[in-house]
Parts: C-alpha cells; structure tokens; sequence
C-alpha cells in the first residue's frame, strides 16, 4: 500500500451466481500478479480465498474474502463475494463500499437467478459493471448464448472486448479485439501464451463484425468522437480506450471479456481491461460525489478521494474469532487512516484506538503502516465498532448512510443439546451475529424459545457448524412455536370464592367479576366498581394482581389472554380469614370459570406479507397464498416486478421460503412483518388445544 494516489486504484466487487468460477477468478488474478507462486485450485483444498472449513467442504464460498493484485502499475483491491442465494446478503454488503463489480457468467448456464439479484444490487448502488464470461473450456459451453441471456434477462447492451478460440475442450485462447491479437495458451495453468496478429481462420467472420460492432457502440459514448467516426475519421487507440472507460462509467454498455479461469486463460486480458476501463475512486466520486451528514447537525457533507481531506471510512464487514478477536474490514473513502491512532466511530460517538492495519489476502494478515484514499483494509480489535460503522476524524466528523441488508425469511427455535450450555449458546450466537447482520436472535417473551432467524437453510446449516467449530455448543432445532392468545366472545357474570379452614386461622376471598370483550387490540383493563366497603380496599388490588397473574397462561391452551376487561363489582370478607393471598386466588377462580361460560377462542398472530415476482408468477403465487389461508389485499409495480401484498397466517409462514422458490424457480422474494390476531378456525382450534393437552406444545398442519 505505499501508493496514497487513488489514481492508481482500484475497487470491485467479484459477482455471480454460485458455481461460476468467482473464487478461481480470483486466485488466476492472484497468481498472474505474482501474490502467489502457483495457480491455487478451488477443487485442490489449497484457495487462499476459500478458507473456512465450510468452504472447503462444500467447494463453495460462504463469505466474501478480500485480497489485493497490482497490475499494470495500479493496486486492483477485490472482494470474492458468495453466490449462493443464502449468502447474497454479505454480497450486497460489500458493494456498498466498492466503485465497481465485476460480474461473472458461466459459458454453460448464462444468466441465473443469483446473477439478476447480484446485479440489481450493483444498479442499486449505481456502480458500473464489467463481465467476464467464464468455463469457455466446459461441454455446453456457449459464449454467444451467454451473451444473448445479458441482452434478455439483465437488458443491458454487452461491449465485447475478447472473443473465444476454440470452443469445449478444443478452447485455448482469446481474441482481443482492441489489439487484434490471437492470444493462445498453454495447456497447464501456468498463464504463459504466445501471441499473434493473425485472425484465427474459425474467426475471420466475427473478428471483423464485433470489431465495428465494438467501435461503434464506444464511440457513442463520446459525441465529438462519434461525429468524426461517422464523417469517415479515424479513431486512434486511446481515443478508443477513453470511450470505452466513459461509456463503461456512465453505464452505456458493459465490457464482455471471457476465458476459463481454472486454466487461467483469458484472465490477463480481462486483468488489463479491469485497469483499463473500471473507475478509480476519483471518477467514482465525479460519477457519485462522496456524501455522508454531520453526526450534530445532519447537515449534509462531502468528501473528495483525497490524502488532504479528513480521514473516513466506512466498515463493510466483521470477521468473528473465538482466539484472535474481532477483524473489521473497511473502506476508506477519504484521508489516510495510520496504525496506531485514535479515529472517532461517528456512528456510536465512541472513540477507537487503532493498532496494527492489514491488508488481507484471504485469512493471510499482510501489515501495513497506513490505508488512503479508495483502499480497502483490516483492522483487529476495535472494541465499540460493528459492521456499518462510520470511522473518521474526530476534528471532522461525518456519518454515512448504513448498511441495508435483507431481512431474514426463516425461524427456528434452538436450544444446547446440553442443558449447561444456554449462556454459552447465548454467547456464541450473539458473537456469531456481528460477522452475520441477517442473523437475528432474540426470546420470544410468550413462548420464550429463543429465535434464530436466517437467510435459509443453509444459511442456518452454516451457523450451526461454526457454532461447534468455533464455541463447542451443540444445538437442537425445531419450528418455533406459534404465540397463540386466548379471548373470549361473550359477557359474563361470575363468582370466585375460595374458602379454606384447616384449625387455627383460615383462608377467605370472595369476589364477583364480570368479563366482557374487547376490540382487538385492548389488552387487559381492570376496572373496580366496589360499592360499601363489599370488599375491602386493601384487598382489590390483590384481586388485579391475582388476574394479571392468570392470564399469563389461558385454561384453553396455555396461551396468554387478551381483549377483555374485567370488572369487580360485589364480594365479601371475613374479619380474620381474610388476606391478599385469599383474594388473589378468589380472582384466578373466578377467571377460569368464566372461561367455561363465555365462549373462549384462540387467537392466531397474522402477518402481512409482500411478495417480490415477476408478471410470470403472479398466479402461482396468489393460489399458494389461497391454499394458506392467504388474503390477497392488492398489486403494485416496483420496478419490473410485481409486489403482491397479502395477510397469511403465521402458522402458514413457517416453510413460506421453500414454497416461494418452488414456484418462481428462486426468483421471487418476499418481506413479512407482524400485523394482527384474528380467530383461529375451530378445526385447528381443537387441534392446538389437544395438542397442548398432549404436551406437545405445537401442531402440525
């Protein structure tokens, strides 16, 4: 990190769908960059971005790794992001801290479900995008068609700069249609090849068609440009590089390189284009100026990419360790941050002290004396700093905009296979949640299981693993329990005496309540209608106590008891028997009798539920939501898709995720919240009060 010019930088995030060859991608860049000594492999356990034991087990990144590769002169900062659906979440959380992405599409499959949402993510951020279309060399492979899926599902128009030689097995090399060389590859990963100025003869018809195709879409990002092209001028190579750089900026077309980077072929043409094309954090910043409000005032502020601004920086993700503590990654977005200082956590208005900085490359910690501007770094120990935190100057403070993730779609209720271990559990997951933002855990003061929320199933398979790797507790999960509540429909008027005489002084409360309803909603009211001393004033408050006491659990099925009041208007008492104990147990009495007379139900919690699809599964969704006990409310269009907003039972929710990507193939999302109780229907009404009966505590559907 000796260089502090951001000219000579560059951020991005690696994307894609799961399986494209993101983290190969990354260790061919590594090694053309001579970070590392041989071409680590993804399948040969040895990948220095792939390193968690889950990782290497299931040959599949979970969480994104950062490493750094100087080419061409310029310090090429890369995230190596998730790409299965579970983990998209941390993707999205790294993007926002970078200027660029670079997308990758496999040869075989072209667009999936993970790339629209990861590219979406990119356009939110208004960041610019290249693509390298990857397993040129794999059967079925098909550069054209991959292209054609970008065109029709992510519409957004394709810049070829490489075009392939050879095709399946027969691939080995590139075309570069900007030198108009034949790049041809050893066979062994080393990245050696020979050149030539040469047009394969398999190529001759597309070398000449994309290379006026490629000048003519570059060109139009430059209206000077594009008049003297169209007037029959010449445009020289750098003029040509510039177009390219700009129209990639601003979004106009997308740079198209490809290769297979498993044999590190095509990789040094894209290396080029990544510098050459992809803005350096000062044409981030003239493209989207650095924003952020004074933490005092919220007035808004700028900042500019420089080494003479005031230092800030913005913490995009936390890496958890039991033995070597917390490691907090960032981004600086202007001044430079030194080891050994003290800088303001503008978020949380704490001071930090800053120790050693590093550059990471995977879990490997490289020391580094200082981080500038557009740099990305690593710094262990920060006591008061979470994922999102703002870091500045404390003389200039500034705050930037958080961090927005997903909201998790699945529950579980969990508990310690042994029962030692609930403070340990409790520990572990509240650790684990720092370097997991879409990880939620809380008890639920009704049931009182404790909840972990997730991205899905093996988002949740994942946590428990590091659970016992990292803290030794082993867990047990079930379906949470539903929070039921008990009402009742109808008023009432009962007694509740209790009497009790066992020599020597007695026990006496009588009381007589009448319960009524209340709209949804009410709660619980007490309301004392005592008249001539019936019951004596030091006694009534026992008689709410003794009811707040007893709706806690409802004679139905245990659950709390809500919307009612109960008024006290009659009693008596005797001069010597009588206590607060008497009248408390008078009042709970008297409840469960009137629980026997005014028509009880139980009460289902409803949520409201919106569902993200497109125009193509709006009648597979509606009729899922029907067949749950679903109530359709309306329609709207976001974007290109289709929001469905509707109320559904939370008992139908539980497995909502796994029927979501049943019928939309993984392309539909969905975001639930809790709106209401209503009646349970007396079918699954008897169901969960046997079920209570029975001690099972839940029911099955």
């Amino acid at each position: 990190m000796a260089k502090q010019d951001p000219s000579f930088v560059r951020n991005l995030g690696v994307i894609g769908h799961g399986g494209a060859g993101k983290t190969s991608l990354g260790e061919a860049m590594l090694f053309n960059a001579k970070v590392t000594t041989r071409l680590n492999r993804v399948d040969d356990h040895n990948s220095i971005l792939d390193f968690l034991p889950e990782e290497i087990e299931r040959k599949s990144s979970i969480s994104s790794s950062m490493a750094m590769a100087t080419w061409n002169a310029t310090d090429v900062y890369f995230m190596d992001t998730p790409g299965n659906t579970n983990f998209l979440a941390d993707t999205k959380g790294v993007l926002k801290a970078m200027d660029s992405a670079l997308v990758l599409l496999s040869a075989v499959s072209g667009v999936k479900v993970e790339t629209e949402k990861v590219w979406n993510y990119a356009t939110e951020y208004g960041i610019p995008k290249m693509v390298f279309i990857n397993k040129m060399d794999r059967d079925r492979a098909d550069f054209y068609r991959a292209v054609e899926s970008m065109e029709s599902i992510l519409k957004k128009t394709p810049l070829i700069v490489t075009l392939p030689i050879g095709k399946e097995a027969g691939f080995k090399g590139v075309f570069d249609l900007l030198t108009m060389k034949a790049f041809k590859y050893a066979d062994n990963g080393s990245g050696t090849f020979e050149t030539s100025s040469e047009v394969p003869e398999e190529l001759k018809d597309e070398v000449e068609s994309y290379r006026e195709k490629l000048v003519e879409t570059a060109v139009e990002s430059d209206d000077q440009l594009l008049e003297r092209y169209l007037e029959g001028g010449e445009i020289s190579d750098q003029e040509l590089l510039s177009a390219i750089a700009k129209g990639t900026l601003s979004g106009q077309f997308v740079p198209v390189y490809c290769g297979s980077a498993a044999r590190n072929i095509g990789v040094h043409q894209l290396m080029d284009g990544l510098v050459s094309f992809l803005p350096s954090p000062v044409n981030s910043s003239d493209l989207n100026p650095i924003k952020g409000t004074s933490p005092k005032t919220s007035e808004e502020l700028t900042r500019r990419p420089s080494s003479d601004e005031p230092f800030s920086a913005q913490v995009f993700k936390t890496i958890v360790d039991p033995f070597a503590g917390k490691l907090s990654l960032f981004r600086v977005y202007s001044g430079v941050l030194r080891s050994d200082s003290t800088v303001l956590n503008a978020t949380r208005d704490e001071k930090e002290r800053v120790g050693h900085l590093f550059c990471l490359y995977g879990k490997d910690q490289k020391p580094v004396d200082e981080v500038g501007a557009g740099q990305l770094g690593a710094v262990a120990k920060l006591k008061n700093t979470s994922t999102g935190d703002t870091l500045c100057d404390e003389k200039a403070p500034i705050k930037f905009s958080p961090l927005i993730f997903p909201e998790p779609v699945i529950s579980y209720a969990i508990e310690p296979k042994s029962k030692g271990d609930e403070d340990k559990l409790s520990n572990a997951l509240h650790r684990i949640s720092e370097e997991e933002p879409t990880l939620r855990v809380h008890r639920h003061e009704e049931t009182l299981d404790l909840i972990a929320s997730v991205m899905g199933e093996v988002h949740m398979e994942v946590i428990l693993s590091a659970l016992k790797r990292k803290f030794g507790v082993e867990v047990t999960l079930k379906a949470p329990r539903i929070p039921y509540k008990e009402t009742i429909r109808k008023k009432v008027e009962v007694q509740g005496k209790y009497k009790k005489q066992s020599g020597g002084r007695g026990q006496y409360g009588d009381v007589c309540i009448r319960f009524e309803p209340l709209p949804r909603g009410g709660g619980f009211q007490f309301v004392d209608e005592v008249v001539g001393g019936v019951v004596p004033r030091q006694y009534i408050p026992a008689v709410e106590k003794g009811l707040l006491d007893a709706i806690k659990s409802g004679p139905l099925a245990g659950a709390p008891i809500v919307d009612i009041q109960a008024s006290l208007y009659y009693g008596s008492y005797h001069d010597v028997d009588s206590s607060e104990m008497a009248f408390k147990i008078a009042a709970s009495m008297a409840l469960k009798k009137a629980w026997t007379e005014a028509n009880p139900v139980l009460l289902e919690p409803i949520m409201k539920l919106q569902v993200m699809v497109s125009d193509e599964f709006i009648g597979g969704v509606i009729s899922d939501l029907n067949s749950k006990r679903g109530k359709v409310l309306g329609f709207e269009t976001r974007g290109v898709s289709q929001v469905v907003t509707a109320l559904i039972p939370m008992a139908e929710t539980l497995q909502y995720s796994a029927s979501l990507r049943s019928i939309t193939g993984g392309r539909g999302s969905f975001e639930m919240k809790f709106d209401h109780y209503e009646e349970l229907p007396a079918h699954l009404s008897e169901k969960v009060i046997e079920a209570e009966k029975k001690g099972k505590g839940k029911v099955e559907e």
